[in-house]
């Protein structure tokens, strides 16, 4: 074989290898943001000697910025094309897009705090047919009428509910398994004042959290209207404010682009979070989290923050959604008024499990996610589990705000 047809050893396997007769699963990261989810899975994985994982990014409008994230892990990529060439024993992902034309059986995850963007594209469905979400439609979970995923992992009895009218040739290969973030989120509460003193807030100061989607209704799609309220409503003293912006949205406009327009931010001191970081520190530190219809905002209900919401688009959030439970509850900004006085007011008005029947919609088998993964993926492997419980740690101290802040000049560099 030539140099230029050389592939690379987890393809070619054989005598190249040093760990042998493993096997081989196969982790599809389409996006930053699928790549977040999917660590929670493949990191069940990555002790065991009889378990090779092997990582390919999969073309996607919002793949920006994927590799990059691996590699920061210390994951090696194959070429998407490789990696539809190859034979694996599982194949994960949490997107559909190329999935049926993998050669292994594959595992769908889902990606968010629950099933909340009804979907857009709705050419394909039959006259009077309902608009669902992706992980429950029949367009994302079907290829010319057949089933692609050998399995499907959701979070709640509700979406498998959901499934029985929406696909029900689903039904017999999805498993509730829970949702990690709820459970991870839940053993960082304790750590909460940890978190406030890495990302240095200092005693009598306060944190404001502001979390955004992506799509023109997002919070950040309003940049002009509503941004400028956020963030230049608050007094020069005594408030901290963090920017959470979904990773499609970097990938989407460019990190030089999106922290261009956010420069004239600078002399508030906000913090833009970058796109990999992990998020669920920042909400757990929190006094306060205003955000919109996207699942940083509904995550935010398990923690002590008080909530407030930007006005969001009602038409495309599922009924069955948690984002739906959480606009029935929560406090809605007001135009035209300081923003100070209206979370004060908030605080104030917050009542004593307000939330309860959000957080119970975003996971039917709380502290279980990792167990109940575990075991779907081992028999999808046809091995036995590890004779020890699967981990759940706690969400890793954040780095300092200041790290985060927005430099002077349009666009710098982070």
């Amino acid at each position: 074989m030539s140099v230029s047809t050389t592939k690379p050893a987890l393809i070619e396997q054989g005598h190249w290898l040093t760990v042998r007769d493993c096997k081989r699963v196969l982790v599809v990261v389409h996006t930053v943001t699928f790549a977040q989810r999917l660590q929670e899975v493949f990191g069940l994985l990555e002790s065991d000697l009889r378990v090779q994982l092997v990582f390919t990014a999969a073309p996607h409008a919002f793949g920006s910025g994927v590799t990059q994230y691996l590699h920061e892990l210390g994951i090696t990529t194959v070429p998407w094309e490789e990696a539809l060439r190859t034979e694996f024993d599982l194949a994960l992902a949490a997107g559909s897009r190329g999935v049926h034309e993998l050669r292994a059986p594959v595992l769908r995850v889902s990606h968010g705090a629950g099933h909340i963007k009804l979907l857009t594209d709705v050419s394909a469905l039959a006259p009077g047919e309902p608009r669902t979400p992706g992980m429950l439609s029949r367009q994302h979970l079907l290829h010319e009428g057949r089933l692609v995923p050998a399995a499907i992992a959701y979070a709640h009895e509700r979406d498998v509910a959901e499934l029985a009218r929406s696909c029900p040739e689903a039904l017999p290969v999805a498993h509730v398994v829970g949702d990690p973030c709820v459970d991870r989120i839940t053993a960082g509460l304790p750590l909460r004042e940890d978190y406030r003193r890495a990302l240095g807030i200092e005693s009598g100061q306060r944190l404001v959290v502001v979390t955004s989607t992506w799509g023109p209704a997002s919070t950040f799609g309003r940049l002009d209207a509503l941004l400028p309220q956020l963030l230049a409503g608050l007094p020069d003293d005594g408030y901290r404010v963090a920017l959470l912006v979904h990773p499609n949205v970097f990938a989407g406009h460019g990190t030089w682009q999106v922290r261009g327009w956010l420069a004239g931010c600078r002399d508030r001191g906000v913090a833009l979070v970058p796109p990999e970081a992990d998020w669920q520190s920042l909400l757990i530190a929190a006094d306060w989290i205003v955000g919109d219809h996207g699942s940083l905002t509904v995550y935010g209900a398990l923690t002590r923050a008080t909530l407030l919401l930007t006005p969001g688009p009602r038409r495309e959030v599922s009924a069955y959604s948690p984002t739906a439970l959480l606009t029935a509850v929560a406090p809605v900004i007001a135009p035209g008024y300081p923003l100070a006085e209206q979370l004060e007011y908030a605080a104030q008005m917050r009542r004593r499990g307000q939330y309860d029947d959000v957080t119970a919609s975003l996971s039917s088998a709380p502290g279980e996610f990792h167990r109940r993964m575990r075991a779907v993926v081992y028999r999808l492997l046809g091995l036995g589990e590890p004779a020890l419980p699967p981990l759940v740690s706690p969400p890793p101290p954040p780095p300092s705000l200041r790290q985060w802040e927005i430099p002077a000049g349009r666009g710098a560099a982070r």
